[in-house]
């Protein structure tokens, strides 16, 4: 039957219900005011396109879906600014664009390219807001996942008999949390027998994060349905379960109130999760944390010990210094138990970082539920083998994480309750470690912290030195972040690294790390033929001639550096200087260096010089405007790339 198409007056009797179940407080607003001075700034950010003032409001809690005092929401500014990697950023992190929704339709016809166009379609509501979901489907799978075995708990209904956890009823039941606390070695329950065991069903699927209300039966099934929801919600301290299967409400309705539910579920878990786990941690010497026992019944009901190493700083030492094994010594040496298996490289191994190890001295115990670890690939094959950790004993299996406590709380936190906030310092680190333990999700997120602290032209950097000329001291370690970026494959941080360099070339092509990393990315390609191109010099090259706003394919290019050249040489003839004598060097394709510039470093008087007002290039020569210093800095920065190629006897 097709759709009837509403009048006029029921469009304006529809927005009037919806205006006032907004000011009543029934329905929430989802593009609400805000006219405060953080969401000001992040909006202004958006304009412009500064990914990392973004990221910093988004880390303050800034309601990316508020509109300022015009209307304008934070992903209609990006999208119709034409910032690319903005809008991405905003959708990933839950921005609304639903087609059918005023909003939605006014991004969409705002995009400034059909590039951003198709990236707003290609997001559809659930995928956009439903940011808890994976947290949520994972609790209620665990309702009938039977391998590995998680459950600790038994009730009895009747004829059915539904295995649970222990945590996930006391962290979401006032009622299981004082049963528990005073009787945590309780294994089996029964339920009364004049409850409907669909009732009770219903409200365990509502304590494991799952959607009710579905299917309750016919007349007078779903009459006693009803009355035992309404008896066991009120037992198990749960009201807003009946009240919510009473008054259902419209489709947005509903979907409101699912969503604040999930948030309400993962608000109660991460609590749990501060008061039992974090709080529960235990710090012992290196070489006692094996010798810890954790019995089985104990009261937070925790099934599993991870272990993390804390480094020493202070004792670093280089790898080089370290003897590599001999193929006769590439023995498992890992402690405790052979059939124990390590998660990350063995402690014969060097370290991660290209230049350091670790020495630990302490390690840091954490109990865990094997329930929420599940949700690694990892550790749901570890835990499903028949090895030592698959296994149960008297006391908790300690499993050995290769990575920090740091890292390893974040990554707890991240399986619990589905947040990652975490510093740029730790960035590196997480992402190494979410790699390590196939967590993808968190992977993302970290890379994404990493290249929204400058992603070409739209980082606070190139903002206020638009041609990268900048002494500001780099903020992270980019040669770490592109060998990260290929060890975990991740193109976004190949792209960032890529672009990052580019646009301070001339601070790094002397270096002699970027020859290292050159010649890592020529390596990287397999039985390497003579005509191959090294990667990473190419995607340079590209963004090199996007800082300098030119491109190859470009008809004119050629004609354009001839003509900044020769103003260049006109600008050099106008301050005196012999202009005969460079002529006669440019045929033979000298480069323009003054006297006092030596080999390919430049000019030592450069940053006085241009303080005075002098526009002067790369190698200290005088160039006529700043569009003939680009042209002229371009092809110095090309020169240098073409001569480390031929140093390092690499093509491309």
């Amino acid at each position: 039957m097709a759709d009837t198409v509403l009048g006029k007056h029921q469009l304006e009797r529809a927005l009037y219900e919806e205006k006032k179940a907004v000011s009543s407080g029934r329905l929430k607003e989802e593009n609400p005011l805000d006219t405060s001075a953080d969401f000001r700034r992040f909006c202004e950010a958006c304009r412009r396109g500064d990914l990392r003032v973004c990221q910093e409001q988004i880390s303050k809690g800034i309601n990316i879906n508020s509109r300022d005092e015009f209307d304008y929401t934070p992903l209609i500014l990006a999208s119709l600014c034409g910032h690319y990697e903005v809008a991405q950023m905003l959708l990933e992190q839950g921005a609304l664009c639903e087609r059918d929704t005023f909003q939605g339709e006014r991004c969409l016809y705002n995009a400034l390219n059909d590039r951003i166009r198709n990236l707003l379609l290609s997001y559809d509501y659930s995928k956009a807001t439903d940011a808890l979901q994976p947290l949520a489907a994972h609790i209620t799978s665990l309702l009938t996942r039977d391998s590995p075995k998680t459950a600790d708990i038994a009730v009895h209904t009747g004829e059915a008999t539904l295995d649970l956890h222990k945590f996930v009823l006391s962290a979401r039941s006032p009622f299981f949390a004082h049963k528990l606390a005073a009787a945590p070695e309780t294994t089996s329950w029964r339920l009364a027998s004049n409850v409907h065991p669909r009732s009770f069903e219903t409200c365990i699927r509502y304590l494991y994060l799952g959607d009710v209300g579905a299917d309750l039966g016919d007349g007078e099934e779903e009459q006693g349905v009803l009355k035992g929801i309404e008896k066991m919600s009120r037992q198990l301290e749960i009201p807003e379960l009946f009240e919510n299967i009473l008054h259902p409400g419209d489709r947005r309705q509903a979907r409101q109130r699912r969503t604040e539910e999930l948030e309400k579920g993962r608000d109660q878990m991460a609590r749990w999760f501060q008061r039992n786990v974090l709080k529960h941690k235990v710090e012992v010497a290196r070489e006692k944390a094996n010798d810890v026992k954790w019995d089985r019944d104990n009261s937070i009901f925790a099934d599993v010990l991870l272990r993390a190493d804390e480094e020493d700083d202070e004792a670093e030492e280089d790898v080089s210094a370290v003897q590599p094994l001999e193929p006769a010594e590439r023995v498992r040496r890992t402690d405790g138990p052979l059939n124990g298996i390590p998660i990350g490289p063995s402690s014969q191994q060097a370290a991660r970082s290209p230049s350091r190890r670790r020495n630990p001295k302490r390690s840091v115990l954490y109990p865990c539920h094997r329930a929420m670890l599940l949700r690694s690939e990892v550790f749901a094959t570890m835990f499903a083998s028949p090895f030592r950790e698959g296994q149960e004993g008297k006391h908790l299996h300690i499993v050995p994480v290769d990575c920090a406590p740091d890292v390893l709380e974040v990554i707890l936190t991240f399986l619990y309750t589905e947040k990652a906030d975490f510093s740029l310092g730790l960035a590196l680190d997480v992402l190494q470690a979410a790699d390590m333990l196939f967590i993808e999700k968190l992977k993302q997120r970290a890379a994404l912290l990493i290249s929204t602290l400058g992603n070409g032209s739209a980082s606070v950097v190139e903002s206020e030195n638009p041609r990268g000329e900048t002494d500001l001291e780099d903020l992270i370690n980019i040669y770490d972040v592109i060998r990260a970026s290929w060890d975990t494959r991740v193109h976004r941080l190949e792209e960032f690294g890529a672009r990052y360099i580019a646009y301070r070339l001339e601070r790094y092509i002397d270096e002699p790390q970027f020859k290292e990393l050159v010649q890592e990315s020529a390596s990287r390609i397999k039985a390497r033929q003579e005509t191959d191109t090294v990667e990473l010099i190419d995607d340079i090259r590209y963004y090199l001639s996007d800082r300098f706003r030119l491109r190859f394919e470009d008809t004119g290019l050629d004609e354009m550096m001839d003509e900044s050249n020769d103003g260049a040489v006109s600008a050099t003839t106008e301050n005196g200087k012999d202009s005969g004598a460079k002529a006669g060097h440019d045929d033979e394709g000298y480069s323009g260096s003054p006297p006092e510039a030596v080999g390919d470093g430049l000019a030592p008087d450069l940053e006085h010089l241009e303080t005075q007002g002098v526009v002067r290039t790369l190698d200290g020569e005088i160039a006529g405007d700043e569009f003939a210093q680009d042209a002229i800095n371009y092809q110095i920065l090309l020169g240098k790339i073409e001569r480390l190629m031929e140093n390092l006897g690499l093509d491309g």
